[in-house]
């Protein structure tokens, strides 16, 4: 697994299938982030069979195959859209791509699993709504730093039962490193990746919403700022935003391109959730200066005080629920409400941003 460059993070996990072989087939499709190895790391493992990949570029398809030798080589992204086999599209395509993508998906009446950010428009956001309520068929979006992060998942279990009482804040960290010269040129165009609160501020918000039990939030402010790589003008390496949430509950975040290189993994990803009874710290991809393994979680409440390192323990459940959610009709591993509000409430935060120098 990848430490040193989020962009490749595929966490692997333990075999946990939820169907048998040939049962729930997908197919991958726009290699363009390498969020793609994960995202299909976690439907093979949960029982998914992979059947194609297509992508217009030859080299990035021969470095999935080296990954995956099992998958055929589509020569068309016609070929693998109407192959009747096929139930489920997941793709990491440019950002400003995804959703006209999951929209042909759709057409040809294909669930869609894409890498976040899912939108960089508040107008495809409206069109992925259209198509979904019309057709029945599943957007759906790989928030990896909580659907891929065992200490993350754990977390959401003990505040189901009850750990810390009613969540009233949530407060993540998510730096990354910018290992600029591995980058693809879309990267730093504003119009493809479409702001860092839109791209990896997704992953906060979502966790919000999931944490505290939110359907709706305000965004109060958000701010953005390009402070050290202004040979990039149109990147920005700095953002954050405040949010309100519909059940009273607050949220801040910082998102950023900052990674030190002493660092050794590719983001300090934290997160502290406040309860009426206690809280939680999640130290996901490190613990600084103790151990290089992430997946600590900390926990207070009028128990004591615990320490839990979950790495390898709890597993990654969405993408089973996600299978089966497919094959079933339900919302199990997320709805569909929860995974569009996520991508708007982030598209609003970057669109109201105020810009720091």
């Amino acid at each position: 697994m990848q430490k040193s460059d989020g962009m490749n993070y595929a966490p692997e996990g333990k075999p946990q299938p939820v169907c048998e072989p040939g049962q729930f087939t997908f197919a991958a499709i726009a290699l363009d982030h390498g969020h793609i190895y994960g995202m299909c790391n976690g439907l093979t493992r949960a029982g998914a069979t992979l059947k194609w990949v297509y992508d217009r570029d030859p080299a990035k398809v021969e470095a999935f195959r080296a990954k995956f030798p099992q998958v055929q080589v589509a020569e068309s992204e016609r070929q693998v859209l109407e192959d009747p086999e096929v139930r489920l599209i997941a793709a990491a395509a440019v950002p400003s791509e995804r959703c006209a993508l999951g929209l042909r998906a759709m057409e040809n009446g294909k669930d869609y699993f894409t890498d976040k950010t899912p939108f960089t428009s508040l107008e495809q956001l409206a069109a992925a709504r259209e198509m979904t309520s019309r057709t029945g068929l599943k957007y759906m979006v790989y928030y990896s730093e909580r659907l891929h992060v065992e200490s993350a998942v754990y977390a959401g279990r003990l505040i189901k039962e009850g750990a810390i009482g009613r969540v009233v804040q949530v407060i993540g960290t998510g730096p990354h490193r910018l290992n600029a010269p591995s980058r693809p040129d879309w990267f730093f165009r504003k119009d493809n990746y479409g702001g860092i609160l839109c791209d990896i501020g997704s992953h906060q918000i979502e966790q919000f919403l999931y944490f505290s039990g939110c359907t709706d939030a305000k965004v109060v402010h958000s701010k953005v700022a390009n402070y050290k790589n202004k040979q990039y003008p149109e990147l920005e390496d700095y953002g954050d935003a405040t949010l309100i949430g519909n059940n009273g509950a607050t949220n801040y975040f910082r998102v950023d391109w900052l990674t030190p290189d002493g660092l050794g993994t590719w983001g300090d990803g934290r997160t502290i959730i406040l309860g009426t009874d206690g809280y939680i710290e999640l130290r996901k991809y490190i613990d600084i200066a103790r151990t290089k393994e992430g997946d600590h979680l900390y926990l207070v409440n009028h128990e004591g005080e615990k320490h839990f390192a979950v790495h390898g323990q709890i597993g990654y459940p969405f993408f089973g629920e996600l299978i089966l959610d497919c094959m079933n009709r339900t919302e199990i591993a997320m709805t569909q409400a929860h995974a569009f509000k996520a991508a708007e409430l982030c598209l609003i935060a970057q669109r109201d941003a105020v810009r720091v120098e």
